[in-house]
């Protein structure tokens, strides 16, 4: 018995863990979906360009951001995928078979300074889909108040 005892210890000399009984627990989900009956929508500013995204400096002054602006209302809850949709409906170049968008939360540095962070990716039709589609803007941290870049390629 006492020779079992010592194969069960590491070579630091604590013992391992016991082994695992049973199925692994299920998923936690990722976010905590939203109540969009019960929850007011946020107004999501959508900057949209065909080629890369904007610049940090073309967001540097306040009232000068760029002028390809849609408004979007929203919950945290929402996939790029549902975020794709609603940019092909409003920019002719993400209806093309084979765009590809892709996404960019722009928010200001703790030193006031914009930024530019890339977040994901998609392609206009679900024929090629990516891992990015499911992926939420609360799991991406998206902050209210944060704008939202698109780049068309």
């Amino acid at each position: 018995m006492a020779g079992a005892a010592e194969a069960q210890k590491r070579q630091s000399g604590r013992p391992l863990p016991p082994p695992a009984r049973g199925p692994p627990p299920p998923p936690r989900p990722r976010f905590e979906p939203v109540d969009r009956e019960k929850t007011c929508p946020l107004l999501l500013r959508v900057f949209t360009k065909i080629g890369g995204h904007h610049s940090k400096e073309d967001f540097a002054v306040r009232g000068k951001e760029p002028k390809d602006e849609v408004q979007i209302y929203t919950w945290k809850d929402a996939t790029l995928r549902e975020l794709t949709d609603l940019v092909k409906e409003v920019a002719p170049a993400a209806r093309r078979r084979d765009a590809r968008l892709s996404f960019a939360f722009v928010y200001p540095d703790k030193n006031g300074r914009f930024v530019v962070r890339e977040v994901g990716k998609t392609f206009s039709y679900g024929n090629g889909r990516r891992l990015d589609d499911g992926k939420t803007l609360g799991e991406l941290s998206f902050e209210i108040g944060d704008y939202l870049d698109v780049a068309i390629m």
